[in-house]
């Protein structure tokens, strides 16, 4: 009997096509694995170059560390090279020095003619002063000392004693002696040492001879005390003698000393290096005394042609000043006035006006804020005010 039988049941039956479709995973994941085999030379040269990139950037670190110190290294060479260049430096100042030294133990004209052009122009300042009413050379045991009185219309008992600056002497008080000189009786005098009409005959070594030769000239003048007025080198040269011989001082009066209060500026100092070589041209000196003046011009001025004379044609040996200590400061009894330039090249013009307060038990301190180390020519009548106020307190 013919008869059809359907498929049975449970049983899957397949044809080709199925069997096609259930091997079409398998041919997937074989693709796929083939594909993955394919990318694994790829990836491992990307990991290659991964790690060659890094030793690139540790090569260019470890490099970048040499380099920063070679840098450093060339640093310190660069600085020791400084460190010797300043050292000889210093060394070339001082053989300098030696070179342009003197055999002379004192002060001294380097010549004939140039004691003659110094004279012509202390002279030609000295027209601008008062006449003196009595001219005094004084002996003390360092030379000759050159003093001028001047009568004053006032009967004040102590008369004022002007010290001048470096290499300015007398005629520097001119624009200063006429309203002085209504305060009382002045006396002028040309530092020892210094150009001027002072003649040097011995050595003066030590701050001790600088109080010693000023005290004798004192000695020597009939009166037996007064008030001492000094400016610039000068003013240390009053607060020096205050120190060492105070005996005929009666008050003391500084006008913008140097080495009094605090020491000269690094820059002023250098500055003054070329303007005290006498073979220079004029021009650096009259640039240094212009810039110590606040700029002010100084050709043709009698005074500032006076000064760079001296600068030019004198030999000073005179030790260099101390830098006067507080504690000698502190142990004057007697009054003392500070005047002090606010724009001073000369001193430390923030730190003077603290030292003064502090260390005077006995002070008055002016500052005067727009002042330069010409201070005595810009304000010559506030001065004298100041001076006769502090005088009359007494």
């Amino acid at each position: 009997m013919f008869s059809t039988e359907g498929p049975m049941d449970g049983v899957e039956q397949s044809g080709p096509g199925e069997q096609a479709r259930q091997a079409e995973p398998g041919r997937r994941a074989e693709q796929a694995g083939r594909e993955r085999q394919a990318e694994r030379p790829g990836q491992a040269e990307r990991d290659q170059q991964d790690q060659q990139d890094q030793r690139t950037v540790q090569d260019r670190q470890a490099g970048e560390a040499v380099r920063a110190a070679a840098r450093a290294d060339r640093g310190r060479r660069r600085w020791r090279v400084l460190k010797i260049s300043a050292a000889v430096a210093a060394v070339a100042v001082v053989a300098l020095a030696f070179a342009l030294r003197k055999p002379s133990p004192v002060g001294h004209w380097n010549g004939a003619e140039g004691h003659a052009d110094f004279m012509a122009a202390y002279d030609r300042a000295m027209a601008d002063m008062p006449r003196a009413a009595e001219t005094i050379d004084v002996r003390t045991g360092f030379g000759f000392v050159r003093a001028y009185r001047y009568e004053g219309s006032s009967d004040r008992a102590e008369p004022l004693v002007l010290l001048p600056g470096r290499a300015s002497a007398s005629p520097v008080w001119a624009d200063n002696l006429p309203r002085l000189l209504e305060i009382g009786d002045v006396y002028t005098i040309d530092l020892l040492g210094e150009p001027g009409k002072s003649v040097q005959e011995a050595p003066i070594t030590s701050d001790a001879d600088q109080a010693a030769w000023l005290d004798q000239v004192l000695a020597h003048l009939p009166e037996k005390s007064f008030h001492v007025v000094g400016l610039s080198i000068g003013g240390w040269t009053a607060a020096n003698l205050a120190v060492h011989r105070p005996r005929h001082v009666a008050t003391l009066t500084l006008i913008d000393p140097v080495y009094t209060f605090s020491n000269i500026p690094i820059g002023t100092a250098v500055r003054a290096i070329p303007a005290s070589v006498p073979w220079l041209p004029k021009s650096w000196r009259d640039s240094f005394n212009s810039y110590t003046a606040g700029g002010a011009p100084v050709e043709d001025v009698p005074v500032a042609d006076m000064i760079e004379s001296g600068m030019k044609n004198y030999t000073l040996h005179l030790p260099q000043p101390s830098l006067i200590d507080e504690k000698a400061l502190g142990r004057l009894t007697m009054p003392v006035l500070a005047i002090l330039a606010g724009e001073s090249v000369m001193h430390d013009v923030e730190a003077s006006p603290e030292v003064a307060e502090r260390a005077l038990r006995n002070g008055t301190v002016k500052l005067y804020p727009n002042a330069s180390h010409a201070i005595n020519g810009e304000h010559p009548n506030e001065i004298a005010a100041d001076i006769a106020a502090f005088l009359d307190a007494r």
